[in-house]
Order: structure tokens, then C-alpha cells, then sequence
């Protein structure tokens, strides 16, 4: 018996710093062809995927912001860095034969689509990916709260957030080896213990909007597919869940 993907639109966000690979910074060119190998195998079940990048691995605009910098000057910097995430992970698709399409929410013809919301379902309609690049197109917003806006724009039935941890801990497990991890959170969860896992704003628009949240380990191979298969993985954050039961 063939198996089927729980879901049928998904949107993923990919952290930027989960690009970096071994180098510590820039692009590692391996990590994004394994990312786009993963992406065209769910491809291939029929699952329509839209992706948002993160351009920390580039430039953080919070953190050049702390140092001094003008932040609507610092973030237009970061969404731009994205633009450059999301062009690299098209050309890693459109080489393995996935037909792939950049819309941006900072207008740039020549490099990208402008976003427009029917044509990026028409594009998932014709089984295309469509990457979602810059952003809100608005300083102060991250791009969790851009995955989150978009996924409830074009009726994703889930929020896919690939890091390069197991999940949600109840404190940092990159500093902390006792860290415990959730398998399973409400969005009040979230909010109320302030785990950061994404801004208020994003988890404040996925709760009104009943969108559930797989955080998972992007790094692990196979586990994109996993978590679109429904298999258990990584910290659900939705409705009516609870931490009550901590992972391991």
C-alpha cells in the first residue's frame, strides 16, 4: 500500500544560519543541493511546496542594528541577503529538473518576480516551487512572520520550520546539554514562555489562522519528508496541544 503525504501545501522556512554548513558562513552549496534533493522527492508525491529563506548566514539586520546601524536601513540589508539565499536554491532545484520560481516581495524585475498572491498559487498549481524572497518587503518583521504571512495567504495546511535542532527546548541546547525538548506545544505555550522558537508575530498569525508548526532538524536527512509524511518528528506547535508531556 502506497503511502500518502499528510498534507497537500506546504510552506517551509528555512533558517539562513542552516545554509552555513561547516564553513561558518556564506552558502554551503552541498547543504543547499541536499535541501532541494528532499524538496523534489515530496515534489514528486504530488505535494505543492512554497519556500521562504532566512538570510542569516548573510547578514542579520537585528544584529547590525544593535552595533549602530539605522535598523530600516540594517533589515532592507537582510531581506536582500534572502534574495540572495532564494536565488542559490532555485539554481540548486533547476538543475535537478524542478521548475522553481522567485517572488519577491521587494520589487526587482530583472531577478525575480514581484509577489503577487494568485499567481504564486498558480505557479504551486502547476507544480511549480515558489520561493518567497524579501521578506514582509517591511523592516521589523521577521522572516518567520513572512513564512507565517504567506502560508496563510496561499492556504498552506502547514508551516514546516527547519532549523539545525531535534525541535523546541525549554532553553538553548546548543549552550545547554541539559536542555529538554517538547514534543508537542500550544501557541499560548509559546507566547506565554517566551521559547523564541519564532517572534510573537509569527506564532500570534499561525494561532489565529489554525495553522499548525513543525519545528524539526532540517539537517537529518530524509526529515522534510518525514514531517510531510506526518511521521513524529522534531515539536508540533498547534491547536489545542500542550507541553505538559516533555520529549526526550
Amino acid at each position: 500500500m502506497v503511502r500518502k503525504p499528510k498534507f497537500k501545501r506546504i510552506i517551509l522556512k528555512i533558517s539562513g544560519e542552516v545554509l552555513v554548513g561547516e564553513e561558518g558562513y556564506g552558502i554551503s552549496f552541498e547543504v543547499i543541493g541536499g535541501i532541494s534533493r528532499e524538496i523534489k522527492e515530496v515534489m514528486e508525491l504530488g505535494v505543492q511546496v512554497a519556500v521562504v529563506v532566512g538570510g542569516g548566514n548573510l547578514f542579520r539586520g537585528v544584529d547590525a542594528s544593535s552595533k549602530g546601524m539605522d535598523r530600516t536601513s540594517a533589515d532592507y540589508m537582510g531581506m536582500l541577503a534572502t534574495v540572495i539565499n532564494s536565488l542559490a536554491l532555485q539554481d540548486a532545484l533547476e538543475k535537478m529538473g524542478v521548475f522553481t520560481r522567485v517572488q519577491s516581495a521587494i520589487e526587482m524585475r530583472q531577478v525575480t518576480e514581484p509577489y503577487i498572491r494568485r499567481k504564486a498559487i498558480r505557479h504551486l498549481e502547476k507544480t511549480r516551487v515558489v520561493i518567497f524572497a524579501g521578506g514582509t518587503g517591511n523592516p521589523y518583521f521577521s522572516t518567520d512572520t513572512a513564512a507565517s504571512l504567506r502560508a496563510v495567504e496561499i492556504g498552506a495546511d502547514v508551516l514546516l520550520k527547519a532549523t539545525k535542532v531535534e525541535g523546541v527546548y525549554d532553553s538553548d541546547p546548543m549552550k545547554n546539554k541539559d536542555a529538554v525538548k517538547f514534543d508537542r506545544l500550544s501557541y499560548i505555550d509559546v507566547l506565554k514562555e517566551n521559547l523564541r522558537v519564532m517572534d510573537a508575530t509569527a506564532i500570534s498569525l499561525c494561532m489565529d489562522n489554525q495553522l499548525p508548526i513543525i519545528v524539526f532538524n532540517v539537517k537529518k536527512e530524509g526529515n522534510i519528508l518525514r514531517a510531510v509524511m506526518g511521521e513524529k518528528l522534531g515539536t508540533i506547535i498547534g491547536i489545542g496541544e500542550t507541553h505538559v508531556g516533555k520529549g526526550s
